[in-house]
């Protein structure tokens, strides 16, 4: 689908020079001699490249068209993901370089969407927010009163956040998986 330079967005997925690229960062630049532009960095999803492109406003650009469908999530091997369609109930595997840290998040019956591109899984989306358990946390310090005083804290999946001085070892808690932050306690 052929969009307007204009209308690139972060995050968009384009086809660009015979591959396929990540929005990474966009800027509308209207300059005082000359037309308007956008400028666009880029990353290669598939070579792990990035790419500074210059658009005019009048250029337009393909946007890749992109299948989504929602799996549950099995479990993982070694190399692979596994994940279940649960209206036909086929599985498919994605190899863990694509999903890369967002893997450490997944359990079990856990919902995703997949991502396609040509029938080749390219990336997941997780649920905005999930539950987590602390497995570790420092002791919080009395009359640490200066605002936002936050403690260093690992999950039980191995990854470390930032938590407020009153979460414990042992509690549960909401987990943003888009910023991989603590939200709130259960």
């Amino acid at each position: 689908m052929k969009i307007n330079a204009g209308e690139i967005r972060v995050g968009m997925l384009l086809e660009y020079k015979n591959d396929l690229w990540q929005v990474l960062k966009t800027q509308h630049v209207k300059p005082g001699k000359g037309g308007a532009f956008a400028q666009v960095e880029m990353k290669s999803v598939g070579k792990n490249t990035k790419l500074n492109e210059r658009f005019r406003s009048s250029e337009s650009v393909e946007k890749a068209s992109l299948d989504e469908i929602n799996f549950n999530f099995l479990y993982s091997d070694e190399n692979n993901y596994f994940f279940m369609d649960p209206k036909t109930f086929e599985q498919t595997e994605i190899k863990k370089e694509v999903i890369g840290e967002k893997g450490k998040l997944l359990t079990e019956n856990l919902e995703v969407t997949v991502s396609f591109y040509n029938d080749n899984p390219i990336s997941i989306e997780l649920p905005n927010q999930i539950n987590c358990k602390i497995s570790t946390t420092d002791a919080a310090l009395k009359g640490q009163t200066v605002s936002s005083s936050y403690k260093p804290a690992t999950l039980d999946n191995g990854i470390k956040i930032q938590v407020p001085p009153f979460v414990e070892e042992g509690d549960e808690i909401i987990l943003d998986t888009r910023t991989i932050e603590y939200v709130k306690k259960i």
